[in-house]
């Protein structure tokens, strides 16, 4: 979440006192009950045993608000009673000679990025989910970050992930960090520094899966794909990728007794396996600056992107090897009203999809591409980065401007509350 003009940033927990012990069902799988990833357990923005409210604002529903040092566009991420989250705390030591800000192109004037002046502490909190305490913070590195980062972005832009044994904190250029619950480190690896495109900054989370992690890795220079031991860190495979940059993060995908890991870029979406890293399918890619998660249930995979373009892949599994670009294994299409930054949630077999940054929301059939609704705005909602997310029937829309739209879920639109709050959020809930 952002704080307009201070380099703090708050995490408050929206959820009604009474509804804080008995949000998830007790015999569901215990990753399930959780939000261990940044676009929840399932990979899809749904919490599927979780009953949030439908109404708050500054005096209602709203538990505690922490204020957390630094600036993070990380999602929090939850486990348990604890709840971490990452963020890059800007020190007082500052740089004699910063690096220079991307300069603007074309007609735009001033620089796009921000340089950074001054050393940063990339940090990861635990805090207890009953009452926002801080129950432990680790300074995973200090340094002055070789490039600069968007004007709306953050040196801490990936989210962390847990399996309920470890957690992950990644920062990018800064390193992979694996820490036990109690924020014991276990591993770290240092991947090198990348070059991203106009010096807007990194982005791309990790994907943790029951025995590696695998980390995309594309920008300006060499990119590339890796798998690595997720006990030790050590690197288990790694392929070179045809790609500019691009922030979205790898899906693990399990179909057919294989896991595959679905990347989606600018030159090709690819699927590789898991286990050796070879390429099981792909096809033509995305818009430039490919940047939402695909997401996936029961054989059907969606991609989007929409930066300069639109596009939307809808990948049948089953019938999906080789290349698929004129193959059955796409099952429909769409070039219209696709989400740039935010990316899509997939709630049973609806496809909700944000219009570029947009507060503008469609609905559709995932399986057949029908559109229900949409584009339709949202009041109160304009500026938005934060991905939807659904829980208990309803779909949550967050903006940069503080307001939250609750609309039920279904094939016909309908809004149910619009909740202001007095902070900004660019990190999805």
């Amino acid at each position: 979440m952002r704080n307009r003009g201070l380099d703090v940033f708050f995490l408050t927990l929206v959820i009604s006192a009474a509804l804080l012990g008995s949000s998830v069902s007790g015999d569901a799988p215990e990753a399930e009950r959780y939000w261990p990833k940044w676009r929840g357990p399932l990979m899809t923005g749904v919490a599927p045993h979780a009953t949030p409210p439908v109404e708050w604002s500054e005096s209602k529903n709203v538990r505690w608000k922490v204020e957390i040092p630094g600036k993070g566009s990380a999602t929090p991420v939850i486990w348990g009673d604890r709840i971490y989250v990452l963020t890059a705390v800007a020190t007082e030591k500052r740089a004699a000679v910063a690096p220079a800000a991307e300069p603007a192109r074309g007609r735009r004037r001033g620089p796009r990025g921000i340089k950074p002046e001054y050393v940063q502490s990339f940090t990861i909190l635990a805090l207890r989910r009953s009452d926002g305490q801080v129950l432990w913070e680790r300074v995973l590195r200090e340094e002055l970050p070789h490039e600069g980062t968007h004007q709306t972005g953050t040196w801490a832009s990936a989210s962390a992930a847990t399996d309920g044994e470890m957690v992950l904190a990644f920062f990018g250029s800064r390193g992979l960090y694996a820490l036990d619950m109690d924020g014991k480190p276990i591993w770290q690896k240092d991947l090198g520094d990348m070059t991203v495109k106009l010096g807007f900054g990194e982005g791309s989370t990790p994907a943790l899966g029951k025995d590696r992690v695998v980390v995309q890795w594309d920008h300006e220079g060499e990119s590339f794909i890796v798998a690595l031991d997720r006990k030790t860190g050590r690197e288990l495979w790694r392929r070179t990728r045809e790609e500019g940059t691009s922030w979205a993060s790898p899906l693990l995908v399990e179909h057919a007794g294989r896991i595959q890991v679905v990347t989606s870029a600018t030159n090709k979406v690819r699927a590789y396996d898991a286990a050796s890293g070879d390429v099981i399918w792909e096809t033509p890619g995305m818009t430039r600056n490919a940047i939402p998660t695909p997401v996936h249930r029961n054989g059907l995979l969606i991609l989007t992107s929409g930066f300069r373009g639109n596009a939307l892949l809808a990948v049948n599994l089953a019938e999906a090897r080789g290349d698929i670009s004129a193959s059955p294994a796409i099952t429909w299409k769409f070039d219209r009203d696709t989400p740039y930054v935010p990316s899509p949630l997939l709630y049973g077999d609806e496809l909700y999809l944000l219009k570029g940054n947009n507060g503008m929301l469609s609905c559709f059939d995932a399986t057949t591409g029908k559109r229900h609704y949409g584009p339709i705005r949202l009041e109160g909602v304009s500026n938005v980065y934060a991905s939807p997310v659904g829980a208990d029937g309803r779909i949550y829309v967050a903006s940069r401007e503080g307001t939250t739209a609750v609309i039920q879920r279904g094939p016909e639109f309908k809004i149910l509350a619009t909740n202001t709050l007095e902070d900004g959020f660019d990190a999805s809930p």
